[in-house]
Order: C-alpha cells, then structure tokens, then sequence
C-alpha cells in the first residue's frame, strides 16, 4: 500500500494548517518591507531625468558616465580602494591572532576583554569617532591615511574576532596536538593544520570587515582630511549638498557588490558546518 506524505505533515489540525499559512505570508510581507525601498533605487539609476523621481520616462547609462568621469567621485573611489583593502587585511590579521589567543587562554577577566574588544560593534559609532579623533590629534594621524586606514581597523577587527571565535569553537584541538607530536613547529602546524580548518570563518570575518569599512562615514568624517573622503562620504556630501541619479547609480553597484557578499558569506558558512560535521 502506496503511502503519501503530506507537505503538512507536522501539523494535525486546520488552525495549525491556517497557521503555517499565516507565518508564511508574514515573513513575506517582512521580506518584502525590508527589500523593496533598496529595490526602488535601482530602476532611478538608469533615469534620464536629474532628480530622483517617478515615473521613469527614459533610460539612460548617463549618470554612470558620471560616476566614473566625475573627479570627485574617482578621488572618493580611489581612496575607497586604498582604506578598504588594507583595513581588512590589518583587521583580519589582528582580529584573527585575538581570537586564537582568546580560545586558547584561561584567566580573570578574560570576559571583560571580550567585551572591550567587541565594543566597537556596541559602543556608538559617532562616541567612537569622536574619541578616535582626540587620541589621533594627539599624535599626528587625524587626516592622513594612516590614521583613517587605523580607524577603520579598529570598527571592522571586532567582527573578525566574534567570526573567527565562533568557528574556532568547534575546532578540534586534537589535530594541533598530533602536529606538534610529529614534530611540527608551532608556525607550521598554524599554517597546515589550523589555518586550513578555520579558513571559511577567517574569510567570513574579513568579508565582514571589508563591508563594515567600506560602509563607514562618520569615522570617515571625523577622520579623513580634505582630500581623502570615500565613496560613502561623498554619497552623504551629495545628499546634503546635490541630490543626482549618480547617487543611485553608486548604491546600485554597492547593492549588487553586497549581494554577492552574503551570497559568499553564506557558501562559507555551509561549507564550515559541513565542514565541522564531517569531523
């Protein structure tokens, strides 16, 4: 006797069975809530009108012509790609050795670094940037591109920390310890065996930091001399001062570029669970 499973298997009754329903709808219209207003500026970055307006009477690639001829969007670009890149690279590595030395020790007061390491995802951001340029005034870093590139390390290590700690909870230590009863060094074993293990929540902690640095602005503003604004400070400038379809067309590259981030980010995070099932 053929038997049919029901997609409404788990539930046993109509007002579960209206219920499932309900939910569903729900999450939709959530989904829906959160995405459109992103979805609504796309279609205006092909506008031929100069403002930000309904309807669209004529397409045009005009204002992304602008975006890359502009010189004071090439300039916020450029430095865009100078901070970003290196912040990551500095954020990972830090935040990377905090977590490994935070998963390995065992003292008083090792929650209270946590949290002091963490804060910058807590503490506001424009308490942060306020604080940032007393202490850098104070040394010579506020407007250069040391103190800005140091700026963004500091706001973007703590999601390397949290990521990487996270992955390095389910790591086995039993694969360190074979490595260094073989004879490996403590080095070698980190690059062959440690490294290699924890690789998707390095990456997924560097992804982080480069969207959280490429995202800032008022570090940026506080920061950042005359010169060295970035892409999302020139945004804000625009808005404030004038408001084009080139705006549009930038939020439409960081749109699909952030896609493809979470579309990364998630193929990482499924490759780790699988990852730390198979062992």
């Amino acid at each position: 006797m053929k038997t049919t499973i029901s997609r409404f298997a788990p539930y046993t009754s109509a007002p579960e069975i209206a219920w499932h329903y309900v939910l569903r709808s729900t999450n939709v219209m959530i989904l829906l809530f959160l995405v459109l207003p992103i979805l609504v500026i796309i279609p205006l970055s092909f506008t031929d009108n100069t403002f930000l307006v309904y309807p669209i009477h004529k397409f045009s690639f005009k204002w992304y012509h602008n975006l890359f001829t502009s010189i004071d969007w090439l300039r916020a670009g450029k430095n865009s790609f100078i901070v970003t890149p290196l912040a990551t690279i500095l954020a990972t590595v830090l935040g990377t050795l905090a977590a490994l030395g935070l998963n390995k020790a065992t003292f008083k007061g090792k929650g209270a670094l946590i949290g002091i390491l963490i804060s910058p995802m807590i503490v506001p951001v424009i308490v942060t940037a306020v604080g940032m340029y007393l202490f850098f005034a104070k040394w010579g870093l506020a407007g250069s591109y040391l103190g800005l590139i140091l700026g963004h390390t500091a706001i973007a290590a703590p999601f390397v920390v949290v990521t990487v700690n996270a992955t390095l909870a389910g790591f086995n230590q039993n694969y360190v310890r074979a490595s260094l009863s073989l004879g490996a060094s403590p080095v070698t074993t980190f690059f062959s065996v440690t490294l290699p293990i924890i690789a998707p929540g390095v990456i997924s902690g560097a992804l982080f930091a480069f969207a959280t640095s490429l995202d800032d602005v008022v570090i940026t503003m506080f920061i950042a001399g005359p010169t060295q604004g970035t892409l999302p400070l020139q945004m804000f400038i625009g808005l404030r001062e004038n408001i084009t379809p080139t705006i549009a067309a930038l939020a439409t590259i960081l749109i699909v570029f952030s896609s493809l981030l979470l579309v990364t980010m998630e193929w990482l995070r499924s490759r780790s669970a699988a990852r730390q099932i198979a062992t």
